[in-house]
């Protein structure tokens, strides 16, 4: 059953839910870029897709626009996949359940992906209609933007010719992006050694946080499940040796983490002492956070004699510092741009298995050198602790152009239509608009698009007014001569 079919404008959203019944987490894209490949083949469309299942369609111009610029319009198929606890959904496997509250779309449970569906949905329905009035469009739809912008990285786009691109990957209406941080992820892994331990097992539970995205969300304060189990640890262990038997925290590393799951084994006779301990640090903690992270809970349950293989309580020690002493949240703020993070770093996933612990971490910053120094930061702490590091999927930052006709174009037509001008913006998230600058000469590029709210997260929600306004503004764009 359609839950969409009579929400306006009738096309986007007819395929917003086609998109949302087909499951597209980052690395799992190829039923969505199928899709889309049909979708071309059904309309005698030009279109690409190469091995990372990238994707790209071309519409030549409706009449009279033969010799008007062609337009890239860009988005990425790939969603993040968060879900609430009592959620029993395979995101891999099955579609979401949509549902319509007032002016809102979301999913029940889940995470909708409005970021980045709704751009795909957008295009789809302007190469579908053959009355709409366009220059030679090219709809360029790339693969596992959330976890580093990899299909960017690796798409062949020697077959465009547009110089100008509408990136439909921003969430506020009327704030337009010409700048972005670059950034790249680092995977610290750290050896540990492991023992036959008998005591009290205690199973320590972190939830209810606010969580968001690592770039957008930095600079809200918000508390890391990771960062705090591990503060909860380093007090706990100040009341008896604690020996970790696991801990598993976050999903992406660009997500600020709303929850963590660790558990320790101590001397019985320690036990009572240690969870006095953890519930101690728990009230701090709710305390310091309760206005960015209200929902904050903390559970501890205790299991007696219990014997498991263990880690060391040497090497737990170690591993608890570690993450401690390793760098989490804003590092600088912007010099030239006012409230602008400049760079940053997110402790997005922890887990634990048989060779060690292994710490993985998105990085951002506007400026190049500041990176550099933030990487070698890293590397110098964890080769303080005898760990090691990883860093992969580097991406260039997205410079602001001083002179942009593009820009300009676009500002002028939403003072038409708003009747104010938008606000121009810098953003401390990444976009792929400076991967793609770096394969197209003089590319021009904004980044745009509807009201959604609370991406990342399982509350995440669509504005169905402010989708329709801005499917009315592209149009308006790619209509300009």
């Amino acid at each position: 059953m359609r839950v969409l079919s009579e929400l306006e404008p009738k096309n986007v959203f007819s395929f917003f839910e086609d998109i949302c019944n087909i499951p597209h987490p980052s690395y799992k894209e190829e039923k969505i870029s199928n899709y889309l490949v049909e979708f071309a083949k059904a309309r005698n469309l030009e279109y690409y897709q190469d091995s990372l299942y990238n994707v790209i369609i071309i519409k030549e111009a409706s009449k009279g626009y033969e010799d008007v610029a062609p337009i890239i319009l860009q988005g990425h198929m790939d969603m993040v996949c968060e879900k609430t606890p009592d959620c029993d959904k395979n995101m891999d496997e099955e579609g979401l359940d949509l549902e319509v509250n007032g002016d809102f779309v979301s999913a029940k449970g889940t995470t909708l992906g409005g970021d980045d569906g709704i751009a795909v949905a957008y295009a789809l329905a302007i190469l579908d209609d053959d009355s709409i009035a366009h220059p030679r469009l090219e709809f360029v739809c790339t693969v596992s933007e959330e976890v580093g912008m990899e299909g960017a990285a690796g798409i062949d786009v020697s077959m465009l010719k547009g110089k100008k691109l509408l990136n439909m990957d921003s969430e506020d209406e009327g704030i337009m992006l010409a700048s972005c941080a670059g950034g790249c992820s680092a995977q610290v892994k750290l050896r540990l050694n492991r023992t036959e331990m008998t005591g009290t097992k205690l199973r320590i539970s972190i939830s209810g946080l606010t969580g968001g995205h690592s770039g957008v969300e930095i600079d809200k304060g918000r508390g890391n499940a990771n960062v705090l189990m591990s503060r909860i640890l380093r007090d706990a262990a100040k009341k008896a040796p604690i020996f970790i038997v696991s801990v598993e925290g976050g999903k992406k590393d660009n997500a600020i983490p709303r929850e963590c799951l660790s558990e320790i084994i101590v001397e019985a006779d320690k036990a009572e002492a240690v969870k006095a301990a953890v519930e101690e640090t728990a009230n701090e903690i709710r305390e310091e956070f309760a206005t960015s992270d209200a929902d904050f809970n903390v559970t501890t349950e205790l299991s007696d004699g219990c014997s498991v293989k263990a880690v060391t309580k040497e090497d737990s020690a170690k591993a608890v510092a570690l993450i401690q002493s390793l760098p989490n949240g804003i590092m600088r703020m912007s010099q030239d741009i006012d409230n602008l993070v400049e760079t940053s770093l997110n402790l997005g996933i922890i887990s634990l298995d048989e060779s060690g612990i292994c710490l993985r971490f998105a990085l951002r910053s506007s400026v190049g050198a500041a990176l550099k120094n933030l990487k070698n930061q890293i590397a110098c702490v964890s080769k303080t602790y005898g760990g090691s590091v990883e860093f992969t999927g580097e991406y260039p930052a997205w410079e602001y152009k001083k002179d942009s006709k593009l820009r300009d174009d676009m500002v002028n037509i939403f003072e038409q239509m708003y009747g104010k001008k938008p606000t121009i913006e810098a953003i401390h998230a990444g976009v792929e608009c400076g991967i793609l600058a770096g394969k197209i000469e003089d590319l021009d590029c904004i980044s745009m698009g509807p009201d959604i709210f609370n991406i990342h997260t399982t509350e995440e929600h669509l504005s169905i007014s402010s989708a329709k306004r801005m499917y009315e503004y592209i149009l308006n764009v790619i209509a300009c001569k």
